[in-house]
């Protein structure tokens, strides 16, 4: 029996998982509370604040680590690379702490699990991180050759959740469908997958806005705005993927709390709310278009996909398209515990990560 540690760090919290083989033993979120996190100045500060509270919620819950045989964690702003398990090696871990800029609080994910597994003498692993590409060349191409496209995004939920639909609601093979993808939280991706891979995507500074992340904008004000003397390079990235988007709209990023402003007459928090769900299901429209239409459905899942008030107003722009699935929620921590199994089962390699300086 494998006993599987599963971390997954968030902005405010860290989910932590047990799994015997794939019985769930133990799940829990930690909240952070931000009096505590505004000591840290940059994400990998929080290595062993993270990794105390993993192993004190381990301790609160009598799992002893020396029962553990592996540690999987969500994977984080790596180079593009192809998906599926990678161990966690010095070299990820110190790529991690070599980024400054466009950071993600899941780059620390792989420094938390080896901190853990290596007293232990046990393997760690991270499992379809958020750069998962797998692009075809045709996507890539843009008309600025310095600037290719590039895939990430909830790429660990998108592909548990297209993988489940096709089996278990189509009853076919995840390789012979053909699925649109919606991640909506508070940032946001969408993908397509076909045959077995996204073949295209969008994050969330390329299609609609999210509730902390700016969307799609146009070249020539935004290159006017990262040149007025107003935003440092680092205060830009954190303005366009943290505190724009509803938060910068309504001064809120709870879309619940943007809802009862509207209910409540706020006819300005209506009209931003309508905007977000336009220019989500624009980027389903879109990505349609790269398989002539043929899709066999669109799911769309993520935390924000409990709002009925979104999803119905998505819905009706692209039921048209292919049938629409709300499955809401996350289930990474299932993705990320199956995909370890698998390794430690032989019946997955683990790629190495060397970090080509």
């Amino acid at each position: 029996m494998e006993r599987i540690l599963v971390i997954n760090p968030g902005t405010t919290s860290t989910k932590i998982a047990v799994y015997d083989d794939s019985a769930a033993l133990l799940r829990e979120t930690v909240d952070h509370p931000q009096a505590e996190l505004s000591r840290f100045h940059w994400v990998m500060d929080q290595l062993d604040y993270r990794r105390t509270c993993v192993e004190q919620a381990l301790t609160r819950h009598g799992i002893s680590l020396e029962t553990l045989t592996c540690v999987v964690a969500r994977g984080g702003m790596l180079p593009p690379c192809a998906a599926g398990a990678y161990a966690v090696t010095q070299d990820m871990v110190d790529y991690m702490f070599a980024q400054t800029v466009d950071v993600h609080i899941s780059n620390v994910g792989c420094a938390v699990a080896q901190a853990i597994a290596i007293p232990l003498g046990i393997p760690a692993y991270i499992y379809d991180p958020v750069v998962v590409d797998e692009l075809e060349p045709i996507a890539r191409i843009t008309g600025l050759p310095e600037i290719p496209k590039e895939s990430r995004g909830h790429a660990l939920n998108s592909r548990a959740m297209a993988r489940r639909y096709a089996e278990e609601t189509l009853k076919r093979p995840f390789a012979d469908c053909t699925l649109i993808v919606q991640h909506i939280g508070g940032g946001g991706s969408t993908w397509l997958f076909h045959k077995g891979r996204a073949i295209d995507m969008y994050s969330d500074d390329d299609a609609g806005f999210f509730p902390t992340r700016c969307g799609r904008l146009q070249a020539m004000p935004l290159v006017r705005l990262c040149y007025s003397g107003k935003y440092t390079e680092r205060e830009m990235a954190k303005y366009i993927r943290g505190g724009s988007g509803l938060v910068a709209l309504l001064g809120t990023m709870d879309l619940r709390e943007a809802e009862r402003m509207a209910d409540g007459g706020d006819a300005r928090a209506a009209l931003v709310l309508d905007a977000l769900a336009y220019g989500i299901a624009k980027a389903s429209g879109d990505l349609a278009t790269a398989v002539c239409g043929k899709v066999d459905a669109i799911i769309l899942t993520g935390g924000a996909a409990y709002s009925e008030r979104l999803t119905s107003a998505i819905q009706r722009r692209i039921q048209w398209i292919a049938p629409v699935a709300v499955l809401p929620g996350e289930h990474e921590m299932e993705a990320l515990a199956e995909g370890a199994l698998r390794v430690q089962r032989g019946e997955e390699a683990a790629r190495p990560f060397i970090w080509a300086q």
